[in-house]
């Protein structure tokens, strides 16, 4: 029969699947070559590629109706027992291709698979979730006010107070105006001008103090807006140190021009008659006093600097200002009612007197509140209570000792020593070494002296 004589096709392999890189090539033996288009039966070589003979061409012409591409039983059977036989190309049969030894690069950039690593079964009993941090105790910042904010929080009382200091500032411009015929009165007029910038920054300070900034540390500012003041109260003091030597400038052309040199401008100087009142001096005493005891005009800066020899006059005369300024006008007020020649000399004599005073003041100021500013302290006292502590028979010595001012109501110091005794007698030690700290430095309880904040730190020498 026809069917028998026809030679049997290799059945089809399971062709290898392309590896997944793009650029592997799946036929990796050279020497075969593929060609797409071999099965193609409108090619001329179609039949070509078949060793069949004449009877079995017209049997696989797809133009044929007998036309069938079925395994025949002799071929199942073939396949079954497995026969290799070496016939040639069929239609169906694939060339044979080498896996790459090389491993497999897989594009899974992104992908995961899997569970994460700290999530898996075997560590769950090395890698453990830390525990919640409880937030911080201070803000990272705190909103600063505007200036239309500080103006719709303020009360009444303060509305009242910054309207006298404005009214204070008139005041020194009018003894200034007036002070033509007085060098002692230009002097006062310098004091006044010091003195109404001093009552509005008072009442900055009290406007200021509405808001949380003010007081309330933060990250940003740790010990608050409170050390604004200080540098406002520094540019004051220098200020006023300049006022001084002006006043000092303007007394020696005066006293060049009575030397014979030609004066570049007149300096006419009329003196009050005599026997009337100051009204300008009464004016400076008036507006001097309102501003001390109203507003505790310069009362931070009279804390943080005495004087020793006017410390035991009154609260408004202890403060080194006030008593400058009241001194000053009350020998204005004295000035009229002595001789036109005497009036002379003791007109230059007090305006020379307040020159000096002036500076004299300014650079103790700035150096007192220029230390603040670079966080140290300045004031009496520190030598005899690191003496004090020393004394004490628990402690062996005295490692370390900082004492420093943060602003004019809040001082810290810090000690380390080196001490011995059960934890009863540190504890009282302790206790004993603070206490000694804020009575000799701060003034003592209720005297409304600077805060103190110690820290100790003890180490303990074993005997």
């Amino acid at each position: 029969m026809m069917a028998s004589n026809m030679p049997l096709p290799l059945p089809p392999r399971t062709p290898t699947p392309p590896a997944d890189d793009s650029s592997y090539n799946a036929f990796t033996n050279p020497r075969v070559t593929v060609d797409r288009d071999a099965l193609s039966p409108l090619r001329e070589t179609f039949s070509q590629s078949f060793s069949l003979d004449s009877g079995s061409r017209d049997h696989l012409s797809p133009t044929k109706g007998s036309f069938n591409l079925s395994p025949g039983p002799a071929e199942s059977t073939s396949e079954q027992n497995g026969s290799t036989d070496s016939t040639p190309a069929g239609p169906f049969n694939f060339n044979t291709t080498v896996m790459a030894k090389s491993p497999v690069v897989k594009s899974n950039i992104g992908q995961r698979r899997g569970h994460k690593y700290k999530h898996s079964s075997i560590s769950h009993q090395i890698f453990l979730e830390p525990p919640p941090r409880a937030p911080l105790a201070l803000p990272n910042s705190l909103p600063i006010p505007t200036l239309s904010e500080c103006r719709a929080s303020m009360s009444k009382e303060q509305k009242t107070r910054f309207w006298w200091s404005v009214c204070h500032m008139f005041v020194a411009a009018y003894t200034l105006w007036t002070a033509h015929g007085s060098l002692a009165m230009t002097a006062l007029s310098h004091l006044i001008l010091f003195d109404s910038l001093g009552a509005l920054l008072c009442v900055a300070v009290d406007v200021l103090g509405n808001f949380e900034v003010w007081k309330r540390s933060s990250i940003r500012h740790p010990f608050g807006l409170e050390r604004a003041e200080v540098l406002a109260g520094f540019a004051m003091c220098v200020l006023l140190l300049f006022m001084g030597l002006d006043l000092i400038s303007h007394n020696l052309q005066h006293f060049l021009e009575k030397s014979g040199h030609e004066p570049h401008h007149p300096h006419p100087h009329d003196r009050v008659p005599l026997g009337s009142v100051d009204v300008t001096a009464v004016l400076a005493i008036t507006s001097t006093l309102v501003s001390a005891i109203g507003l505790k005009n310069h009362a931070r800066i009279g804390k943080a600097m005495r004087f020793a020899y006017i410390d035991s006059l009154p609260s408004v005369l202890s403060n080194p200002t006030h008593f400058l300024t009241l001194s000053c006008s009350v020998l204005l007020l004295v000035l009229p009612l002595v001789s036109i020649q005497i009036y002379n000399w003791l007109d230059k004599l007090l305006s020379g007197t307040i020159a000096l005073s002036m500076c004299f003041l300014g650079v103790r100021l700035v150096k007192t509140l220029g230390s603040m500013l670079l966080m140290s302290y300045s004031g009496p006292g520190v030598a005899e209570v690191i003496k004090d502590i020393e004394a004490e028979p628990s402690v062996f010595g005295v490692d370390d000792a900082r004492f420093w001012q943060v602003h004019y109501g809040l001082c810290m110091a810090n000690v380390k020593l080196r001490v011995s005794g059960s934890e009863d007698n540190i504890s009282r030690l302790r206790e004993k070494i603070s206490s000694l700290i804020r009575n000799r430095l701060g003034g003592g309880y209720g005297t409304g002296g600077q805060k103190w904040e110690v820290s100790l730190q003890f180490t303990i020498e074993r005997t």
